[in-house]
């Protein structure tokens, strides 16, 4: 059974006159009367009484003019459905972004997209550089946002945008006052870090290293998975961090977490794709979109 079967069939059913729904349908008669005669033999079903010159439905007919709408318009959805995949209008956007990104950078630029495309679904996941990494270079992510390093051959990597990393700690912790810290002085506080291979973790260890310090000298109290409880943590007590300046930004306009007085480097935010993935029109719309804000 073809759909033009259907199609033929639904015209002369509502009509029930061969040379009105040929016209309908600009075909001719003989190809519209074939048409019905092919589906009736195919499945040894009668669906019109031939009555003279005039034809009626049965009443199987009746019951499969209702099935053959109903499986017309489902096409019809299915055509148009393909169209707006085609044409960028529709589709699903998965996107894995490191926290930082998820929570600070990224939502204004996903808020501008569902106004630009609400038909587009736009599916976020947390993690961290290595987790999205990984998603990235298995197919589970359309496009992934980092933070660290990236060593994948299989995936292109662009800048989209820098941060700053800085030292924060309570307003009465000595260091809140205590002038330009070295790195030697580092080693005496009580650190609170978010966990090995996260972009803020690996950015601040590769600084360290580059200053020639081993980051496992440093005294970690505490590795937690997020930047808001890191942010908790520290303000609850004798602990210090290194975090983005997007996160720390509330607490210290609120006056309930200081910077310290020592230079970090700045990071780059990370845009990662697949080389070898075909990059579907949503995807496409997406980049163009934060490149052009960037």
């Amino acid at each position: 059974m073809t759909l033009e079967q259907l199609r033929i069939f639904i015209e002369v059913a509502e009509r029930e006159h061969l040379t009105r729904a040929s016209e309908a349908l600009h075909l001719t008669p003989s190809a519209v009367s074939s048409a019905i005669r092919n589906l009736e033999e195919r499945y040894g079903a009668t669906l019109f009484n031939r009555i003279g010159r005039r034809i009626e439905l049965t009443g199987d007919g009746r019951l499969f003019l209702d099935e053959a709408r109903a499986t017309l318009a489902r096409a019809r959805s299915a055509e148009r459905m393909l169209s707006e995949f085609g044409g960028g209008k529709r589709g699903i956007l998965s996107i894995h972004a490191s926290q930082t990104i998820a929570s600070y950078w990224l939502p204004p630029f996903l808020a501008q997209f569902h106004s630009a495309y609400p038909m587009i679904e736009v599916r976020l996941t947390l993690g961290n550089t290595e987790s999205v990494t990984e998603a990235t270079q298995d197919g589970a992510a359309d496009i992934g946002l980092v933070e660290g390093s990236v060593q994948a051959p299989s995936l292109s990597i662009s800048k989209v945008a820098t941060d700053q990393l800085i030292l924060v700690t309570r307003p009465d912790h000595p260091w809140s006052d205590a002038g330009r810290l070295s790195w030697d002085r580092l080693f005496e506080g009580k650190w609170i870090l978010r966990e090995q291979g996260s972009g803020t973790r690996s950015v601040f260890e590769d600084a360290m290293r580059a200053s020639g310090y081993n980051p496992s000298r440093l005294n970690v109290a505490l590795e937690l998975p997020s930047n808001e409880a890191i942010c908790s943590a520290v303000r609850s007590g004798d602990y210090v961090t290194a975090i983005s300046e997007l996160v720390a930004a509330p607490h210290l306009t609120a006056g309930t977490l200081v910077k310290a007085d020592f230079a970090l480097p700045q990071r780059q935010f990370l845009l990662i794709t697949h080389k070898e993935r075909h990059g579907t029109k949503a995807l496409s719309a997406f980049l163009q979109l934060i490149t052009d804000e960037n």
